[in-house]
């Protein structure tokens, strides 16, 4: 029964009148009685701090449920949950318990008890004979058949991953700290191109066609030593997910030759010790954590286990049907005819087989499996992000589900053996609700799907690839949305939400050079659920096409707060830092003004209530939201943020204006 399954509903035809569309906002009279009608506009729950007190429970622990609604509107309400245990519905019958500040709300609660089973819940809301039916997907007069909230009992994500902003490195194009390493012209030949050492700030395109990914600039892991003090004190970004750092014949290392040795173009091993040792250190700012790239769905063909090429003097799958390692890969016809990743011959897929294979305890199944390997002292990482995570699979298969989600779930377990505070953070551009819902497998994965493309759409007017494509604010809120209810609460908050990657073109570039328009995604990026991830230089807003020109050198000349966006992003990520509501706060919809381009939303806990107002349009407006809904009292005041104006809410509403592609951070 997939009624659990939110199937990406968007709230097209849910109701969700928190999403107040048009430029002027009313303030209700709140009249509300037991007249046989649920006003809707009333109601709200998610799993933030002040609805739900155990959002990570477990086995042992009860959740207690808030929900909201106008004062005095209904007469009961009650949980409705499924429990795997059973496979069964059950009942949960909702109690008053207070109002909130303003008084124009109630607050009915409920217990669902504890146990270690997975559950899945929507709320029953009555008014005499009027029904209304809420869940993760949003509001609607007739049961939903899915879409419901989870509870995931022993599932945690990593804090220290909900709580930061992560910065990504593609190494050779960051820092060029040691110059005695740089990879020369005609060092080497590979796959019929030989390597060029091109000057930095100049072209990453290879002077020979088809050869880009011979081309070299020098960085390397000491450059990225060099530059803590810029990432982690200019900017305030506390992770490090480095791009593949293993020895390989290319610049973007994504065709592994060995993985237990850092490439010598980017250093030693014992550099990426110092490196990670650096990072985690306090002395030289806030304590940091580290991320490395694994490409476990294949390896390189220069790798000893294939070798090609004869590099190794060991022999190769491709070399002997007799090699150990002959059955890591598969072959159609020996040895020329193998499964590669997506049909390229340089990347042959690994087979990772049954349950226990030669192949799952090589990359993580064994204490000396890689996985392990650089999880434990003296490397001791923080996290690994699994490139092309869907298609690992056995046979030549591209990610059959049974296979690939049996070797995930081993995964994990071979990963929290090691460090349970560790991040697996998964590479899929769709929905991965299947890897991320039932907590056995990643913790979160890249936010293509429900921050990157949307986001793109909606200030650039194009994909994150460039096409041509445009989001109302409205069509925005609706596809956040519908992407959120998708996923766990504690998924949500380890969704890295990047502008753009190493795999996208440039932010700046598919927002036509605007830096203002990097002004408002950085915005954005700093205030929306997930965890921000700033891909080098996307801070100062790097150009650049598609890859490789979204892999251009790092303009140092911008690395400082001399550069507006640079200065902005310090600021943005120390009020990131300050309101844990930005962080693991609950996140509600205030405005879609289509006709105007603002996009409003309400970020809140205990401590503070936030409204982040987004403009993009390219003039100013003046825009009024409905403070009462984020429970901010008629007199009080709010402070923007980013240029400390301060506002009073009067009538239940805040009056503002914003410049274009720009925003305002109203907190009290």
């Amino acid at each position: 029964m997939q009624f659990r399954k939110p199937m990406a509903l968007h709230a097209l035809a849910l109701g969700m009148t928190l999403a107040l569309t048009g430029a002027c906002v009313s303030t209700p009279a709140h009249a509300a009685s037991n007249d046989n009608n649920v006003e809707w506009n009333g109601l709200f729950h998610d799993q933030g701090p002040l609805y739900d007190n155990h959002p990570e429970p477990t086995a042992s622990q009860s959740v207690t449920l808030t929900l909201r609604t106008f004062k005095g509107d209904i007469t009961s309400a009650n949980i409705k949950y499924y429990d795997e245990a059973d496979s069964s519905f059950h009942w949960v019958a909702m109690h008053w318990s207070s109002n909130d500040a303003t008084g124009r709300f109630d607050y009915w609660q409920g217990t669902i008890p504890a146990s270690a089973s997975e559950k899945y819940y929507r709320f029953q809301i009555n008014d005499g004979s009027s029904t209304a039916w809420y869940n993760a997907a949003g509001i609607s007069s007739s049961e939903p058949s899915s879409g419901d909230f989870f509870i995931v009992p022993g599932f945690t994500t990593p804090n220290w991953m909900k709580n930061g902003v992560v910065y990504q490195i593609f190494p050779d194009r960051f820092y060029n700290g040691d110059t005695s390493n740089d990879v020369t012209n005609g060092q080497y030949t590979y796959g019929g191109c030989a390597t060029e050492q091109h000057a930095w700030g100049s072209s990453v395109t290879s002077n020979v066609g088809g050869c880009n990914s011979s081309v070299f600039f020098g960085g390397d892991l000491q450059g990225v030593i060099d530059k803590l003090g810029y990432i982690k004190n200019t900017l305030g970004a506390d992770i490090i997910y480095l791009n593949p750092i293993f020895k390989s014949p290319t610049n973007h290392k994504y065709d592994t030759e060995d993985y237990t040795t850092v490439d010598p173009a980017f250093g030693t091993n014992s550099l990426l010790q110092t490196l990670i040792g650096d990072v985690h250190s306090t002395s030289n700012g806030p304590k940091g954590y580290v991320i490395l790239d694994g490409v476990f769905n294949h390896t390189g063909d220069t790798h000893k286990w294939f070798d090609k090429y004869n590099w190794w003097s060991s022999n190769g799958a491709y070399e002997s049907q007799s090699s150990t390692w002959y059955n890591y890969y598969t072959f159609q016809q020996w040895p020329n005819t193998y499964s590669g990743f997506f049909g390229i011959a340089s990347m042959p897929k690994l087979n990772y087989g049954a349950s226990g294979s030669a192949v799952r305890n090589a990359i993580y199944g064994s204490g000396s499996s890689v996985m392990q390997t650089y999880l434990k002292a003296p490397y001791s990482i923080d996290g690994w992000r699994l490139d092309a995570a869907q298609y690992l699979d056995a046979n030549g298969n591209n990610g059959s589900d049974s296979v690939n989600h049996q070797i995930m779930r081993e995964m994990r377990t071979a990963v929290m053996s090691v460090n349970p505070n560790a991040e697996i953070l998964g590479e899929f551009w769709g929905d991965a609700s299947s890897w991320l819902d039932t907590g056995d497998q990643w913790d979160g994965a890249m936010n293509y799907n429900g921050f990157t493309n949307p986001v793109s759409e909606w200030i650039c007017g194009v994909d994150e690839s460039g096409n041509s494509n445009s989001l109302t604010p409205s069509g925005l809120d609706s596809w956040l949305h519908g992407t959120r209810a998708d996923l766990p609460t504690d998924v949500q908050q380890t969704m890295t939400n990047e502008l753009g990657t190493h795999d996208t073109s440039r932010f700046a570039t598919r927002c036509g050079g605007d830096i203002w328009k990097t002004y408002l995604g950085l915005i954005f990026q700093m205030t929306y659920v997930g965890t921000p991830t700033i891909y080098y230089g996307d801070e100062y807003g790097m150009q650049g096409g598609n890859d490789p020109d979204d892999r251009r050198t790092f303009d140092w000349s911008q690395g400082t707060t001399n550069n507006s966006a640079v200065a902005l992003t310090q600021k943005l990520i120390a009020i990131r830092k300050q309101y844990s509501a930005l962080r693991t706060g609950s996140f509600m919809t205030l405005l879609t003004d289509d006709s105007n381009h603002i996009y409003a939303f309400g970020r809140f806990d205990a401590s503070h209530r936030i409204a982040v107002v987004l403009n993009n349009d390219s003039s100013s407006h003046t825009v009024t939201i409905p403070a009462y809904q984020l429970s901010m009292t008629d007199g009080s005041t709010v402070t923007d943020a980013l240029n400390g104006g301060t506002y009073t809410v009067q009538n239940g509403n805040l009056t503002v204006t914003v410049n274009g592609h720009y925003g305002a951070i109203l907190e009290q």
